[in-house]
C-alpha cells in the first residue's frame, strides 16, 4: 500500500482492508512507521517507540475486532502498557515502567488495533498544551509556530498529520477536545464511568478526567467507544448500557433537537472574532437542518466551577508525596516543572474540609446542569476562546505562579470545556470550521449525562452536511 493511499483511510476503512485481504496489518504498520519517520520530526508527537512490542503482537496474531490491523498510538499519561515505560511527561517517571495493561489498554489490544508508539503530553497532564521539558514542544501540523492544544497534543498532532488515524487521548478539563478543535479533528468526552478506569484506580482526578480518542472520523470515535464503553470489575459505579450500539447511532438521523447556545463564557473571558463566527455559522446550519436554537445557559457561578478544580492541586500532592515514593522517586526543581511543584505545594496547604468541600461543589454544578439537560438536549458553545496558541504562550516552568494562580492561568485560556468535566456529562468537539488565515476552529456539544447517543447522532449529520474529511493541515504524511 502507497502512504498517500494509507493517509486517506479512516481507521474503520483500513480495517475493512484487512478483512478483504488486500493489505495485511505488517503493511499498515510499515506505512504508519514511513509516516512517522516522514512528520515527527517537524512535530515531535510521538515521543516513545513500541514498534518491537507492535511486531511481536503481529508475530502473535491479532484479536478479530472492529479495528484489527489498525496502527495506533497512546498517550504517555495515565494509560498503563505493560512492561513499557509510561512517563507521564514528566522527568521524574522517565524509568517507570508499567506492572499491567489498565483495563482501557486491554481493551484497544482486543478491538486488534496494533499499537506502535506513544504521544507527548503536558507533564502530568497539567496543561492545555504540549511543551514538557522531559520532551520539548510538540507543533502544530496546521502551522508550527502555534501549539496542537493539550494534553493531549501528541496524539491530535499525529492524528492530523496522518501518521494514525485515531489516537488515545486523556480529558481533564478538555483535553481530548482542545486538541481536537486546535488541529481540526473529532473529539470526544465520554460521560464520567462510561469507560473503565481500574485496574488500580476507581475514578480518574476525582472523577474529573474520562479517557477515549482523537479521531478523524465521527464512525471512528463510535465505534471505539462501542470497544471499551462498560464498567470493569470493581468499578465505584455503573453507567446505564446505551440502547444500541454507538456505531449505529452514527447511522441514525437525531431528529429535531432543542440545542441551547451561550456565546460567552461562564468567567466571561473574551472569545475571539474566529470562534464567534464558527459558533454563528454553527447556529445557522444547524437551523438549516431543522433544529430549534434557544439562546441559554446553566446558572453555574464561574468562581464555583473554578473551585472545583482545587482538586487538581490535591491530587498532585497525592501523585507525589504517595505515589511517587513507592517507586523510590522524589520530586524537586529537577524531576519535575516549577508550576508542578507550585500545585504540590498548594496540595499540601489543602484540608481535608476543603478537598470535600470541592467534592460537594461538583455534585452541585452536576445537578443544576442536570436540571437545565431536562428542558435542551444539547448545549452548544464555542470549543475555545481563541485560535491555536503560540508556543510559550503557557509556560508550566514559570516560576512566577502559585498552585491556585496557575489553575486561574488555565481557566482564561480554556473556559468552556472544562463544565462537562465536573458535570460528567459527555461532549465533543467538532471541527467544523477554519478560520480566514487557515486555521482549525472547532464547535463544543454537551449532553446529558449518558447521552453520547445524542452527540453521535448529532455529529454524523454535522459532518454529512458540513465535512472535513478532504482537509489536510501544511505538515501531513503522504
Amino acid at each position: 500500500m502507497k502512504l498517500s493511499d494509507y493517509t486517506t483511510f479512516d481507521g474503520l476503512g483500513l480495517a475493512d482492508l484487512v478483512r478483504k485481504r488486500e493489505v495485511t496489518p505488517a503493511e499498515l504498520l510499515e506505512c504508519a512507521s514511513m509516516a512517522l519517520s516522514q512528520v515527527n520530526p517537524d512535530l515531535n508527537a510521538v515521543i516513545r517507540s513500541l514498534r518491537d512490542d507492535a511486531e511481536q503482537a503481529l508475530r502473535a496474531g491479532l484479536p478479530e475486532g472492529p479495528f484489527t490491523g489498525v496502527p495506533f498510538l497512546v498517550k504517555d499519561l495515565s494509560l498503563l502498557t505493560a512492561g513499557a515505560p509510561t512517563g507521564m511527561g514528566a522527568r521524574l517517571f522517565q524509568r517507570f515502567v508499567a506492572p499491567v495493561d489498565s483495563e482501557q489498554m486491554a481493551r484497544f489490544r482486543r478491538a486488534g488495533l496494533v499499537t506502535f508508539g506513544k504521544t507527548s503530553t503536558s507533564e502530568l497532564g497539567l496543561n492545555v498544551v504540549t511543551e514538557p521539558r522531559a520532551h520539548g514542544p510538540t507543533r502544530n501540523p496546521w502551522r508550527t509556530d502555534l501549539s496542537p492544544g493539550g494534553s493531549s497534543g501528541g496524539s491530535g498532532a499525529a492524528v492530523a498529520a496522518r501518521i494514525v488515524p485515531l489516537a488515545h487521548g486523556t480529558d481533564a478539563a478538555g483535553s481530548i477536545r482542545i486538541p481536537a478543535s486546535c488541529c481540526g479533528l473529532f473529539g470526544l468526552k465520554p460521560t464520567r464511568g462510561r469507560n473503565p478506569a481500574g485496574p488500580l484506580e476507581g475514578e480518574q482526578l476525582a472523577g474529573l478526567a474520562a479517557e477515549h480518542v482523537l479521531t478523524r472520523s465521527v464512525r471512528d470515535s463510535a465505534a471505539m467507544l462501542d470497544v471499551t464503553a462498560g464498567a470493569d470489575p470493581g468499578a465505584p459505579y455503573t453507567v446505564p448500557p446505551p440502547a444500541r450500539s454507538f456505531l449505529e447511532e452514527t447511522r441514525t438521523p437525531p431528529g429535531k433537537l432543542r440545542i441551547a447556545f451561550m456565546e460567552e463564557p461562564l468567567n466571561g473571558v473574551p472569545v475571539s472574532d474566529a470562534c464567534q463566527q464558527a459558533l454563528r455559522r454553527t447556529l445557522t446550519l444547524c437551523e438549516e437542518l431543522g433544529h430549534e436554537l434557544v439562546p441559554a445557559r446553566p446558572q453555574v457561578d464561574a468562581a464555583q466551577l473554578r473551585a472545583v478544580f482545587n482538586l487538581i492541586p490535591a491530587f498532585t500532592a497525592y501523585t507525589l508525596d504517595m505515589v511517587a515514593p513507592m517507586y523510590g522517586l522524589e520530586a524537586g526543581p529537577e524531576t519535575v516543572e516549577a508550576t508542578t511543584l507550585a500545585l504540590l505545594a498548594a496540595g499540601r496547604r489543602m484540608s481535608a474540609a476543603e478537598v470535600f468541600a470541592a467534592f460537594a461543589l461538583r455534585d452541585q454544578i452536576s445537578r443544576t446542569v442536570g436540571h437545565f439537560f431536562t428542558r435542551f438536549d444539547v448545549l452548544l458553545s464555542p470549543t475555545l476562546a481563541a485560535p491555536p496558541l503560540p508556543l510559550g504562550t503557557l509556560d508550566a516552568n514559570d516560576p512566577t505562579y502559585d498552585g491556585f494562580g496557575w489553575m486561574d492561568r488555565l481557566f482564561t485560556a480554556v473556559p468552556f470545556t472544562p463544565l462537562a468535566n465536573v458535570t460528567g456529562d459527555p461532549a465533543m468537539s467538532v471541527p467544523l470550521h477554519v478560520s480566514e488565515d487557515g486555521l482549525p476552529i472547532g464547535v463544543h456539544f454537551e449532553a446529558r449525562q449518558g447521552d453520547e447517543a445524542t452527540l453521535f447522532r448529532l455529529a454524523a449529520q454535522l459532518e454529512e452536511a458540513a465535512p472535513w474529511a478532504s482537509r489536510r493541515p501544511g505538515i501531513c504524511a503522504g
